[in-house]
């Protein structure tokens, strides 16, 4: 790679890589996020080669395995350019077909086109597939344009190019009022707003300085960072990049969980080429900046993606929190001013360059400006990565674009923010997903994770989970968080056990409020949401739990009993021969019986009937 100098030399290497590429040659992609991977997609892309190797066609069609796509429930997923034919499923068995029929012969292979449930129209294109259609993806976008691995492709759809706009036609000053006017704010869960952060630290006394990307996505549920760090590293770099320039920043650093391999290593490729061809380093693009960025690999500590603690990690001590009163923009990293973002909110700096305050402002509501990704896991038909603008309501998430709940079930609640974050009711369904919107109702945004929950959920049992993950994951610096939040835990373990008593609900609402009174950090602050929004809006589950000592989702196995239903009982004896506990007794054709003493109440009866005989009592 030959090092480039100057803005020029930049827009001459993007015209002549797109100069060699012809727009209407076949390029065939497959989704190369992990999720994809998992399903086999490394084999899908082998065999692409293998058979367009063995047809003589490797001139003519080109191969690309690429980032995240987003429709994880569909995977493997591969996409054939340029008329977008989407393909799902696939497997490597397909192949020669996908071959012969779509790129020889340009017909679509119909079993494998994704089928719309509410229509059952076939779909050929896939930005007619609703899952796509009603996104706005601007983050996500390039994820199915660009093999990761390779500069070239980001370059060619323009990238660095508002890096060298910053650098070259921008002072600090106003590269921060851009950032201002547009109304980012960051994207890691806090919301703060991210020019005033930037202004801060650009004050802020002292000649080193740091920028850090917090890509220490630890809530269950959430992959929208891992994926974009997989899909388009270099999105990243630009925003750090163009964020260091603006507050006098000459070093930078990725904070990434080591469970994220696949991430770390794109990562690692794309600063060693933009290395290279002098995009990080000294001098950049003729500046006279110099700027580099590092990787620094996080044990996989919850805590540490609250940024002091983060801070402290990277300094060699324990991932512990410290008093807010200290800003990280005047004393962070190694007691230096410090602007530490999102993965999602550096990923938007260079569209904000790029386009302009205006454009991203137009997008989103008063207060919540632009786009936010979102991963939609749990009890939700079409489950992945969505990136909507601000303010859309979470009927539209759920229901519009996630397809709505399997087996046609009732939805009955989302959890937004991770696990501090809160379980929004059926009732609000209509509310607009903002920071306010979503705070109003007891809950966060947080990086961005929901996790959809249907009828057969148990809301204590949810909180019990939460408070579980949020008790070990708490570094036990401040006693509120440590102690309150493991009480919190014990309380609801004894609700679900069957022995909860009057007064619990009381004594956790107390609870709470103490503990957000005293934690040093949110993890603290806000690890009560999951039970106040809980007691909320589904007391009365609790109510039924204690008082009735019945769990009405029929989840909590100490307040079950499993029993047959005789008039719908054939005798097919299936439930009988499935049973680990031998505690089913009946003969063939005649109604089955279940032994309440042997019976472990393991559901497994229940899934097995054909005949929906087995009720949950």
């Amino acid at each position: 790679m030959d090092r480039i100098r100057t803005a020029d030399e930049l827009k001459r290497l993007r015209d002549s890589i797109v100069a060699a590429r012809d727009p209407s040659k076949p390029c065939i992609a497959v989704c190369g996020g992990t999720g994809c991977r998992a399903l086999g997609a490394e084999s899908v892309t082998a065999a692409f080669k293998e058979e367009i190797a063995g047809q003589g066609l490797e001139d003519k069609i080109d191969i690309r395995m690429t980032g995240c796509h987003g429709f994880c429930e569909r995977g493997p997923l591969v996409v054939i350019f340029p008329e977008t034919i989407f393909y799902h499923g696939a497997t490597p068995d397909d192949v020669p077909e996908i071959v012969s029929e779509t790129i020889v012969g340009e017909k679509v292979v119909e079993r494998l086109l994704y089928e719309d449930p509410l229509t059952g129209q076939k779909i050929v294109h896939e930005p007619e597939v609703p899952f796509y259609k009603r996104q706005k993806r601007i983050l996500m976008g390039k994820n199915g344009l660009i093999d990761p691995t390779r500069i070239e492709d980001y370059i060619a759809l323009d990238g660095y190019q508002a890096a060298a706009k910053a650098l070259l036609e921008m002072t600090p000053e106003e590269i921060i009022d851009t950032i201002k006017r547009s109304g980012l704010r960051g994207r890691g869960g806090a919301g703060f707003p991210t020019g005033r952060k930037w202004e801060s630290c650009r004050r802020a006394d002292g000649d080193v300085k740091y920028v850090i990307c917090n890509a220490d996505e630890g809530d269950p549920g959430a992959y929208q960072d891992r994926s974009l760090i997989e899909g388009n590293p270099h999105a990243i770099l630009e925003g750090m990049i163009i964020g260091a320039y603006a507050i006098g920043a000459h070093e930078g650093f990725v904070y990434i969980r080591m469970e994220y391999p696949l991430a770390m290593h794109h990562l690692q490729l794309a600063i060693e080429q933009a290395e290279e061809y002098g995009l990080l380093g000294e001098n950049i693009l003729g500046s006279g900046f110099d700027f580099t960025v590092s990787i620094h690999r996080g044990a996989g500590a919850f805590v540490c993606g609250e940024s002091s603690a983060l801070m402290r990690s990277m300094a060699g001590f324990a991932g512990e929190p410290r008093a807010k009163h200290v800003h990280a923009t005047e004393k962070g990293l190694w007691d230096r001013p410090t602007v530490l973002n999102n993965v999602k909110t550096w990923a938007s700096v260079p569209h904000i360059i790029s386009n302009g305050a205006d454009w991203f402002a137009q997008m989103g509501t008063e207060k919540s400006k632009g786009t936010m990704v979102f991963s939609l896991v749990g009890k939700i038909n079409n489950t992945g990565l969505v990136e909507v603008p601000m303010g859309i309501t979470l009927r539209e998430l759920i229901f519009d674009i996630g397809g709505g709940i399997p087996e046609g079930k009732r939805f009955k609640a989302v959890q937004t923010g991770g696990p501090s974050g809160g379980c929004i009711p059926e009732s609000l369904l209509d509310l607009p997903v903002d920071y306010e919107k979503l705070t109003e109702a007891g809950s966060m945004m947080g990086s961005g994770g929901m996790i959809v929950m249907d009828e057969n959920t148990c809301m204590v049992d949810v909180a019990r989970y939460f408070s579980n993950f949020n008790r070990d994951e708490s570094c036990g610096k401040c006693t509120a968080c440590r102690e309150g939040v493991a009480r919190m835990q014990q309380i609801l373990e004894e609700i679900t056990h069957g022995r909860g008593r009057e007064g619990d609900i009381e004594m956790l609402e107390s609870l709470s409020q103490a503990i957000r009174d005293a934690s040093l950090c949110a993890l603290g602050r806000t690890a009560p949401n999951p039970v106040l929004t809980t007691i909320r809006y589904f007391r009365d589950e609790y109510e039924a739990h204690i008082r009735d000592k019945r769990c009405p989702a029929g989840i909590c196995t100490d307040l079950i009993r499993y029993s047959i239903i005789p008039e719908k009982c054939t005798g097919c004896m299936v439930c009988l021969r499935n049973c680990p506990a031998e505690a089913i007794s009946g003969e063939k054709q005649k109604v089955h019986v279940i032994d309440q003493d042997k019976c472990i109440r393991c559901g497994i009866c229940r899934e097995v009937c054909k005949f929906d005989a087995v009720k949950v009592e």
